[in-house]
This record gives C-alpha cells, sequence and structure tokens, in this order.
C-alpha cells in the first residue's frame, strides 16, 4: 500500500524538515504532524509548514510495510525551525554519511535537530548529542547507553533542554510537539490542540515510558510497582531479594508474597527475565561480544547466561544476533514480558498437577 503524506500548502511562519529512513515508525510521524495541521486550523492564520524528505529515495517503506512518497533529501530543502530525524528497527545499524553531515550542517546554521526513537542512532553518529541528556524508547536504552558513553542518557518521553532534542517515539511525539507550541504559542493554545485530538494529559518530558513491565495497572501494587523499578535499574548488578525489601522498607516475606500474587512468579524469577531481556535487545543494539552482554545483563559466568538464554528463548545468544536479517520486513521477537509470565505460570500449575 502506498501512500502520500507531503504536505500541500504554502510556507508558513515556522517550517519543520521530517527526515526519515527506511522501516520508521509512521504511526509516530502522522500524529507529530497531525498535531501541527490541528494548530493552524485553530490559528487565525497558519502558523506551521512542513516537509518530509529521506536521503534513501522517494519511496520509503515503514515498518508497517506502508510506502510514502515523500521529497528527495537533500541541501536544496527549505531552512527550517525544527528538523526531526524519524528511524525505528533496524536504526541502530543504519549510517548514511549525507544525512550525518547535512544534519551537523544544520545544526550549526541553528536549525533545532531532533531524533525521534531509534532516529537517535542517527543524531548520537553525527556528534550531536556528546555531553547532553537524551532519551530512547525503552527497549533500546541500555544498547544506546552501550554504544554512546558519551551522552547522558536517561528514561522519559523526551528531552527538551538544548538545542538539539530527542524522543522516545510512538506517541510522546504528540506530547513532545504539544510541548514545543506551547514554548512557541502558549500553554492555553497547546491545551485547545490536545482537546481537538482527544489528547490528556499533556505528559512532561520525564514521564515514564513504561507503566505495566508485562502486567495490568489496575490491579499493581505500588509496592510492587516500586520493587519492578528497583530491578530494572539494577540490572547489571541485581539486588537480592533481602536488600529490594530493605530499600522499600518492607519485610521479604511481604515483598515475595505479593510480588506472587499481582506479577505472578518470584521476585528473583522476574529479575532473571528482565536480565534475559536485556542481554536480548543488547545482542540485537550492539557489537558487543557475548561475554560482554552477559556482564552487562548481571550475569557472573557466560555458562550461566548461555544456559539460561537458552532455556528461555530456546536458541543460543550467537544464533539470536540474526533476529532480523537485512532481507526479511520485521524482526522474529520471541515473545512479550507477559508471555514469558504466562508461559512460566503454566509450567508452574503443571508442575503442581503433576506432583498431584
Amino acid at each position: 500500500m502506498e501512500i502520500d503524506i507531503s504536505p500541500k500548502m504554502a510556507p508558513a511562519q515556522i517550517h519543520a524538515v521530517f527526515i526519515v529512513v527506511p522501516r520508521f515508525n509512521i504511526t509516530t510521524l502522522i500524529t507529530m504532524v497531525e498535531t501541527m495541521r490541528i494548530a493552524n486550523y485553530l490559528a487565525p492564520v497558519p502558523i506551521f509548514s512542513w516537509e518530509i524528505a529521506s536521503f534513501d529515495g522517494a519511496k520509503i517503506t515503514a515498518s508497517n510495510g506502508m510506502t510514502t512518497t515523500v521529497e528527495t533529501a537533500d541541501d536544496t530543502l527549505q531552512p527550517a525551525k525544527f528538523a526531526f530525524v524519524l528511524g525505528s528497527w533496524g536504526t541502530e545499524h543504519y549510517a548514511n554519511k549525507l544525512l550525518i553531515a547535512w544534519l551537523r550542517k544544520r545544526a550549526r546554521a541553528g536549525t533545532r535537530i531532533c531524533g525521534v526513537e531509534l532516529g537517535c542512532y542517527i543524531v548520537a553518529r553525527a556528534g550531536l548529542l556528546d555531553g547532553k541528556p537524551a532519551t530512547i524508547h525503552w527497549s533500546w536504552l541500555n544498547g544506546f547507553r552501550e554504544t554512546f558513553d558519551c551522552i547522558d542518557v536517561r528514561e522519559g518521553l523526551f528531552t527538551l533542554d538544548s538545542k538539539v532534542m530527542t524522543c522516545a517515539g510512538g506517541l510522546a511525539g504528540v506530547d513532545l510537539m504539544l510541548r514545543l507550541i506551547e514554548e512557541l504559542q502558549g500553554s492555553s493554545f497547546s491545551g485547545e490542540i490536545a482537546d481537538q485530538m482527544l489528547h490528556h494529559p499533556i505528559r512532561n518530558a520525564a514521564t515514564p515510558q513504561r507503566s505495566t513491565m508485562g502486567r495490568s495497572t489496575e490491579t499493581m501494587l505500588p509496592l510492587v510497582r516500586e520493587a519492578m523499578t528497583l530491578i530494572e535499574n539494577n540490572i547489571e548488578e541485581p539486588l537480592t531479594v533481602p536488600e529490594i525489601a530493605g530499600l522499600l522498607d518492607v519485610s521479604q516475606r511481604q515483598l515475595e508474597r505479593q510480588f506472587k500474587k499481582h506479577v505472578g512468579c518470584t521476585v528473583v524469577q522476574f529479575g532473571l527475565l528482565r536480565r534475559l531481556q536485556n542481554a536480548r535487545l543488547l545482542l540485537i543494539s550492539t557489537q558487543l561480544s557475548i561475554r560482554q552482554i552477559a556482564t552487562a545483563s548481571g550475569f557472573n559466568t557466560l555458562s550461566h547466561f548461555a544456559y539460561s538464554f537458552g532455556k528461555f528463548f530456546d536458541r543460543r545468544p550467537s544464533d539470536y544476533r540474526e533476529a532480523w536479517p537485512e532481507n526479511e520486513p520485521a524482526p522474529s521477537w520471541p515473545g512479550s514480558l507477559s508471555d514469558f509470565l504466562n508461559t512460566l505460570n503454566g509450567k508452574q500449575d503443571k508442575t503442581q498437577v503433576d506432583r498431584a
């Protein structure tokens, strides 16, 4: 399916350029553009204009298989106040010297650059994020941190506190655009746009990207959520269950009981699953050796890592690096965290039946 989302409007006061690369997230692009379109709709005269371009040709296929007709990017693109670089799966390995040079030139000219989702990798390779705060989609956060140790990588929806911005992607792009419009036109106007989009509340930059970690938010006890966050933040050097209980000022018995009730597994089992997921993502998003990945994921020995990885993912770490060959349209994932938890619960239930 092919669509054309190039704007058909005259240049307005504030111009933005969206640079897309193959397999970009088309939903993120459309919602970011739509935020500006609604701003123009509500304003007495159009505030924004934009163009969508690529350094990879005039027809770009998004991650959902849709083909988009865009402008061919080069130095003839209009001067812009903002330049957004959008990339998704596979962009961690994307390299285009023309795009890198273009970004550096635009940054020197005063354009505000923003890496969106895995487009942050491209902006980082241009050297524009060195020494600056940055975020990226949570599933690539640790891989991004391992690849660029000169960047202040943090989890959040977006960063705005420098001339170079980052955004985690997804619907966080809407929040970013609304905050930028708030800077330019005030909070009342950005609030009206949010009303039109039925998007409330407008989230702040530091809002956490995740809330469930594989389980429903409706019945999740705050204690359990806090324990999950501690596990997540200490993957490389895992905390023991007594240490987690101490930090949360609860008994180990209470922590284990509530964790089992709300998550369906023990604290130790959940920690192992999170460390294995971290390893899985490092395998495909970095060039670290398998031994380095094992260490970065909190495993003391390579043999323990290989055994645990094979048990849960049914493949070797070395095989997993082929999870998404370039000639395939989508990555092959072994499943979500909730899938693993449900599978684990199923195995436990079967064991109990067999014992009975």
